[in-house]
């Protein structure tokens, strides 16, 4: 981390993802997680590890972090029978987290979209992360829904796949990422909505565009400016 903020003017700002051993409810059978695989997470929501382990070392360049994104993976009904039993366990977890940290929460579970969600994150101050995804709502449905935008002065949002688009497919159709080969003309708009609610508000916003989402990010991004002029 040192080594990065060094690199930066004083202006640019980091965002971090925080590590899956805080975000997974069980690991996934997968070679990566060694003996862990398949087992439930003890560590789950752990806000003394998170304070430790993660905000710790990031203290000394808390000034050039804009978000730390706490992005969780689908949840099956074993984890979670009802989107309530999440938001509860949540609830819990940030309110025991340290303040004046930038906190975003970026879900993977649609029906876990509900205005007791957004409540439970205005509360403690947190942003939902607009997330476009293969099984979530497009952004602009997200942008509708009552209470979406749960923090005053700062939003953000991923534009990482196509709703209903898998991963591996956006993969063979896009590579080598050198252009826009499918053009998502609601996805640049809701972008330009995300840029236009910012100048509105006076706030900031922290938006993000993958190569998977048309093919080409940087190109994504200047169509978004394009349709939101910047004065």
């Amino acid at each position: 981390m040192e080594e990065l903020a060094s690199q930066v003017p004083g202006d640019f700002r980091f965002a971090f993802k925080v590590t899956d051993q805080i975000t997974i409810k069980r690991f996934p059978n997968l070679p990566r997680f060694g003996a862990r695989a398949g087992r439930q997470n003890r560590d789950f929501l752990n806000p003394a590890l998170f304070e430790s382990g993660f905000l710790a070392p990031c203290q000394p360049h808390q000034q050039k972090i804009g978000m730390l994104i706490f992005e969780f993976s689908r949840f099956s009904r074993e984890h979670f029978a009802h989107g309530r039993e999440f938001v509860d366990a949540l609830d819990h977890f940030l309110a025991r987290l340290p303040r004046g940290w930038p906190y975003g929460i970026e879900l993977r579970n649609r029906n876990f979209l509900h205005p007791e969600y957004f409540a439970t994150l205005a509360r403690h101050g947190a942003v939902h992360i607009f997330n476009s995804w293969q099984d979530m709502p497009p952004v602009e449905e997200q942008l509708r829904m009552e209470g979406s935008l749960t923090n005053s002065s700062c939003l953000a949002a991923r534009f990482l796949l196509r709703p209903g688009r898998r991963y591996e497919d956006a993969v063979k159709l896009f590579k080598p990422y050198d252009s826009i080969k499918d053009p998502y003309p609601k996805g640049q708009a809701a972008g330009a909505d995300l840029i236009k609610t910012t100048l509105g508000r006076k706030g900031k916003a922290l938006i993000y565009v993958n190569n998977r989402f048309e093919g080409n990010a940087l190109q994504t991004i200047a169509a978004m400016i394009e349709r939101a002029p910047v004065e």
